[in-house]
Parts: C-alpha cells; sequence; structure tokens
C-alpha cells in the first residue's frame, strides 16, 4: 500500500529541485525503515521547511513509526493548503486509522472511493476501515474490489485474511464452528502454512473436542516449538498430563535452536505449566524462581505464580498475582478469568460473577467465561431435590421413604447477598415395617433452615425439624434440629464443627421407643499436594435413655488420578457405649473395623458416576474378628442444565452402619432440579 501511496508523491517530485535528493528517503518508507526515513525527511525540512512532498513524507515517516498525533496534524495543515488534493485527502485518511479514529476514516473513505471508484488505496483503506469496526461483511465485499484493481497485491491479500479471521471470530462466538473453519481454511490458498489460521483452527478443534484435527493443525506450523507446545496443550485437554509434559520438556529443548524471544517464552510457560499439571509443584516453583530473575514480574510469569497457587489451594496468593496482572492490563484475559475462578473457590460468587462478565465484555462468546458465568449463574438459583428409596436389612425390617428439599436465596440472584444466605425447605415421609413382628410406624418430618456466609469461607447454617411419628397407638411429636459451623482454616483443609439432636427412625421398634441423640461433632479433612489426605470425625452422643455413645472415624487416603478420579486408602472406625442395649439397638461396649477402600468417580458425556467400594474385618467386643464390606454406586444423567435424574444403590455388612447393627441394603432415584 505504501507504494501505492508513493506513486502520487513521485508526480510532485518531478515538480522540485529536490528529487534527486529525496530519493534516499523514498527508498526507507518503501523498504519499511521508517525511523531512518523520519529523521532523513526531518533533516530535509530544516532546509526546506515548506517543500510539500518533504513535509507529507515526514508525516508518513511520523505515523508509520508510531506517532500518528502529528502526522495527522501535518496532514491537516496540509490539507488546508492544499484542499481537495486526493493524495493528501488518502494520507489523511489513513491517518485516522493510526490514530484509531475508525469512525472518521470511513467517513474520509467513504467519499474518496465516491471520488475515486477504482483508487486502489482507497478501497483497500476502505475495507481495512470496516475490519477494524468489526463490520467485516461489507469489509470483504471492497477487500475482493481491491483485490480486482490489483489481484495480487500482497497488503491487500494479507488484508483479507485478517478480514477472515475476524469473521471467523465473530462465527465462533455464535458457536457455528463449521462457517468459521471453512472461512480460516480460505486463507491457505494465498498462505497455505499460514501461523495465524493455523492456530485459530486449532483452537475451534480443541474447543470442540476433535483433537486429532487439532493436532493436524498443529502439524503443519513451521515452527516446532509452536508445535509442540500445542501438542502439550492437547494432551492436558485430554487429561494425559503426563504426555503433556514430555511434549513440554521436548519443545523447552528446542528453545536452544532459536533466538526468536517470543517462542522460547512459549516453551518456558508450558513446561511451568505441565509441571503444575502433573502436581509438580517444587520443581514449578523452583523454575518459576529462574526466571523471574530474568524477566522480573512479567504479567506471564504472574500468571504462572496464579495458578500455581490455584493448583495448591491457596487462593488469596492466586488473587494477588491476577491483581498484579489487571494493574498492568484491565484487559488481560488470564487476569479476568483467573480472578474469577479464585473467587470463586472462595465462596466470593458475587465478585467471581463480575470478573466473569467482565472476561465476557473484553472477550464476547468466550467459552471458557461462558461457562464460569453459567455455572455461577445456576448456583445462585432455587434448588429443588427429591429423593425416594427403599431400605432392608436381615433382621426383616423394611422402609419406604420420599424427601423433597428446597433451597432458595433470599434476595435477588444478581445481588451479592443472594450468594451469602439461604433458606431451606423440607417435607420427608418415611414408613417402616417388620416382617417378623408385624411392626410397623410412619414418620412425616417438616424442615426448617437457614444458611448465612460469614466469611469467604466460613459458613453457618441452622436447622429445626418438626417429627410427628405413629406407631400402633401411640402418637407422639418431636422437635430435632442442628447447628453447623463449617470453615477452611488453611489452603485444602475443612474443619466442621456441629451440634445435633436426631430421633432415632430406622426400624419400628426404635420409633416407638423415642429415642433421641444429641450429638456433638468435630470433623477435619486435610488435603495435601502429595495427593494423599487424611480425613477424621469424633462424635459424641449423649442419649435420651441415657446412654453415652462414642464413635472414632478416620480414614488415610491417596488420590491415584484426578480424571477419572480414582482414589483409594484406609479406614478405621472404633465405636462404644457406656451401656448395652442389645435388644433395641447395637450397642457394644467396643467395636473396632478395619477396611481398604477403592473409590472410582468421573463424567462421560452428560453422565456422571460415582463407586465405592471397601473390605476388611470388624471387632465387636471380644467376638472374633468377622469379614466386613460394604458396596455403593450412584449414576446421575443430565437431563437439561439443572436437571438431573439419578440412582444409587448401598450394601453393607459393617455393624456399625445402622442402629440395629444389622446387614443392610439401601436404594433409590434422585431427582434434583435448579429452576
Amino acid at each position: 500500500m505504501i507504494r501505492i501511496l508513493l506513486l502520487g508523491v513521485f508526480s510532485l517530485i518531478a515538480k522540485t529541485a529536490l528529487s534527486q535528493n529525496l530519493q534516499t528517503g523514498f527508498d526507507y518508507l518503501e523498504q519499511g525503515s521508517y525511523i531512518a526515513a523520519r529523521d532523513f525527511f526531518s533533516d530535509v525540512l530544516t532546509q526546506y521547511p515548506q517543500d510539500r512532498t518533504a513535509r507529507l513524507c515526514y508525516g508518513r515517516a511520523l505515523g508509520l513509526s508510531g506517532n500518528a498525533p502529528q502526522a495527522q496534524t501535518i496532514f491537516t495543515t496540509l490539507l488546508q493548503e492544499y484542499p481537495q488534493d486526493f493524495e493528501l485527502e488518502l494520507n489523511y485518511a489513513e491517518a485516522l486509522l493510526w490514530n484509531a479514529d475508525y469512525e472518521q476514516a470511513q467517513i474520509s473513505y467513504s467519499k474518496l472511493i465516491s471520488r475515486e471508484p477504482k483508487s486502489f488505496p482507497a478501497v483497500l483503506g476502505y475495507a481495512n476501515t470496516l475490519a477494524q469496526r468489526k463490520m467485516y461483511n461489507q469489509a470483504r465485499i471492497y477487500i475482493e474490489k481491491a483485490l480486482v484493481l490489483q489481484p495480487k497485491n500482497t497488503n491487500a491479500l494479507i488484508s483479507r485474511k485478517y478480514i477472515r479471521l475476524g469473521k471467523a471470530a465473530q462465527y465462533i462466538q455464535q458457536k457455528d464452528w463449521q462457517a468459521a473453519i471453512a472461512l480460516i481454511q480460505q486463507n491457505f490458498e494465498n498462505f497455505p502454512k499460514d501461523r495465524e489460521s493455523l492456530l485459530n483452527l486449532a483452537t475451534i478443534y480443541m474447543t470442540t473436542k476433535a483433537w486429532d484435527l487439532a493436532k493436524d493443525a498443529y502439524a503443519k506450523l513451521e515452527c516446532p516449538i509452536t508445535r509442540t507446545t500445542g501438542w502439550s496443550l492437547i494432551a492436558h485437554q485430554q487429561h494425559q498430563d503426563k504426555e503433556a509434559l514430555t511434549r513440554a520438556k521436548e519443545a523447552l529443548s528446542l528453545t536452544t535452536q532459536s533466538t526468536d524471544t517470543a517462542t522460547q517464552r512459549l516453551a518456558q510457560e508450558r513446561y511451568i505449566q505441565a509441571l503444575i499439571w502433573n502436581a509438580r509443584y517444587t520443581e514449578a516453583q523452583t523454575t518459576l524462581s529462574q526466571y523471574t530473575i530474568n524477566h522480573s514480574e512479567a504479567s506471564w510469569l504472574n500468571a504462572l505464580k496464579a495458578t500455581l497457587a490455584m493448583y495448591r489451594g491457596q487462593f488469596y496468593k492466586g488473587i494477588a498475582s491476577y491483581k498484579q496482572i489487571l494493574a498492568k492490563d484491565s484487559t488481560s484475559f488470564d487476569g479476568n478469568l483467573g480472578i474469577a475462578n479464585a473467587y470463586r473457590a472462595l465462596g466470593r460468587t458475587d465478585l467471581a460473577q463480575e470478573y466473569a462478565q467482565k472476561t465476557l465484555r473484553f472477550y464476547p462468546g468466550q467459552q471458557d467465561a461462558q461457562n464460569l458465568a453459567q455455572k455461577l449463574s445456576t448456583e445462585q438459583r432455587t434448588q429443588l431435590t427429591s429423593i425416594a428409596n427403599r431400605t432392608t436389612d436381615n433382621g426383616g425390617n423394611s422402609a419406604y421413604a420420599y424427601r423433597i428439599d428446597a433451597q432458595l436465596p433470599l434476595f435477588k440472584t444478581d445481588s451479592a447477598k443472594a450468594r451469602k444466605q439461604h433458606l431451606k425447605l423440607g417435607y420427608s415421609y418415611r414408613t417402616t415395617e417388620n416382617s417378623n413382628d408385624g411392626t410397623m410406624a410412619q414418620t412425616q418430618a417438616f424442615k426448617l433452615g437457614y444458611q448465612q456466609q460469614l466469611h469467604h469461607t466460613t459458613w453457618l447454617e441452622g436447622e429445626a425439624q418438626l417429627i410427628q411419628a405413629q406407631i400402633m397407638d401411640n402418637d407422639y411429636t418431636e422437635l430435632t434440629g442442628k447447628v453447623a459451623l463449617r470453615t477452611q482454616p488453611g489452603a485444602k483443609q475443612y474443619l466442621k464443627l456441629a451440634y445435633e439432636r436426631q430421633l432415632q427412625d430406622f426400624n419400628a421398634a426404635l420409633i416407638n421407643s423415642a429415642l433421641s441423640l444429641n450429638t456433638y461433632s468435630l470433623s477435619y479433612t486435610l488435603n495435601t499436594n502429595k495427593r494423599l489426605g487424611w480425613y477424621t470425625d469424633y462424635k459424641y452422643t449423649s442419649q435420651t435413655d441415657g446412654n453415652i455413645r462414642s464413635l472414632l472415624f478416620t480414614s488415610v487416603f491417596y488420590q491415584v488420578s484426578k480424571r477419572p478420579g480414582i482414589k483409594t486408602g484406609l479406614n478405621y472406625q472404633y465405636l462404644s457405649f457406656t451401656e448395652q442395649v442389645p435388644q433395641l439397638y447395637f450397642s457394644p461396649d467396643s467395636y473396632h473395623a478395619a477396611e481398604w477402600f477403592g473409590e472410582l468417580s468421573g463424567k462421560i458425556n452428560n453422565w456422571n458416576y460415582y463407586f465405592n467400594a471397601a473390605i476388611g474385618y470388624q471387632w465387636v467386643a471380644a467376638d472374633p474378628a468377622s469379614l466386613v464390606y460394604r458396596l455403593e454406586a450412584q449414576l446421575q444423567y443430565s437431563l437439561t442444565n439443572g436437571l438431573n435424574l439419578g440412582l444409587y444403590g448401598k450394601y453393607s455388612n459393617i455393624a456399625s452402619a445402622t442402629a440395629a447393627g444389622f446387614e443392610y441394603m439401601d436404594f433409590g432415584v434422585r431427582l434434583g432440579w435448579r429452576l
């Protein structure tokens, strides 16, 4: 385009005595040496301050070297001296583009092409201006007109490439993947291995989980570092993190053969990410520290520090790093979406939604931001849960139960308070029968609860329940409830303190006894960065019949993998009662159980699954050890966004699992609905 704009300038040269002396400056402009051109024409103007050609070329050199406002001032002055000069008006219109004044640039170019519809620089400039205003449909029309005028012009071909990419981005926002792909692929006619086009294709294929096509797109890239880091990212998205690290190491080794700092940084960044994905946090921290020495507080390093903190559960550190990124660039994608996820992890869903929406304002249609915003919105809807189940045991007891619960935000769902306070309502009905003695009983309960977020990671909840029991000729009403405080004392640590009063309603005999329990409990969970974890729960119970129960459960577990979720470990349980009442409920003076367990969980498309199995031994008082085992399975299907249907089943012969101390089975159906 520079060559074309200079043709008019060259016509002026013949009219001046400077034509031979100015040739060096023209060469600088045509070669793209804009600073040299600026200095050259500045020197010329010290001798010939009013020379029109030198002033015009000086203005172009200024604009193209980064000083667009001064260039526009020069062209404005020239147009006042030479009104209606077409070449000057072309340069003035381009200066408007340099200054990002796209609306005025569109007006100027529109006037120019109405005067000279076959002016290549005018038509090309108009197409570029329309593209800057994201009016890609019109831009595509005018870029084709420009290419009719000059079919092989490189600048026009490059402009058409970026116009197609811009329009493809709009298709992506609309989730019209095929239209975007078809448009991007047209760029390969003139640019067979175009980097931007291949990267855009790879992103679309990864978003749509077309992994093989994404790999092929990266394979066509000429830069081996970009190609290999891309394969590393694909491996991670396919949950193959070991492969991702192998690829990242390969890309890092290739940097010794490259002098391009951008690709070197890409390889360094991917390597640290891959270490984090593989939970090699100490190595990631050490490598980060090494790069920080050379790059100080670069935003990409802050993004990696934030990612490492998030994986370690250090959410406040993550937020601090994201804030440093946003202080330098308020539009940063990593900064805005990253801090949104960090606030969500801390329970600050109001701030999480705020930053998710900011991300979408800066990056309309971005899928990760849309998914987060949708999840946050869904979490704040009124939630209904309905469960119907049947329980049986080898003591002849069978029970049918139905329960419906509702959790309602107390304020508008777009209010910060709605993320901190909820009202809970519930109703349940249960009928039980013993086939051995024919006793029957039923209970129904009405529940009212309240939940308050006291701090980012601290919740207080309370619940009151009115139970009406009927058995033979014995009808009574009981008030039960609970109070609990849940908090996170440290990264990946969870603590719960609770008091609960409950009615023993496992079978008809227990209901008839009107036995209530007052339980004080403390539970603590610790997850480490080494995949090891520990859970322990202690309950002290005073019963209305004067008996005292102590129950300790502790578990050490290891997270084998995250996707699918595979966990294994050892459980130990201790139970004791001060008084033994075997005719009514299981109440040994001492009970021990030790077991090994395995757990599998995950998601396949709309299906969520969970399986847990355990086997071990139990010791009841002085009796010999006996084999214990249990099984649990859950399967859930997402019918629509917010509507889930699930099935579950349990089997256990662990004596402490029920009040009666019997082998039992439980299976049911669950329906969850977020309105």
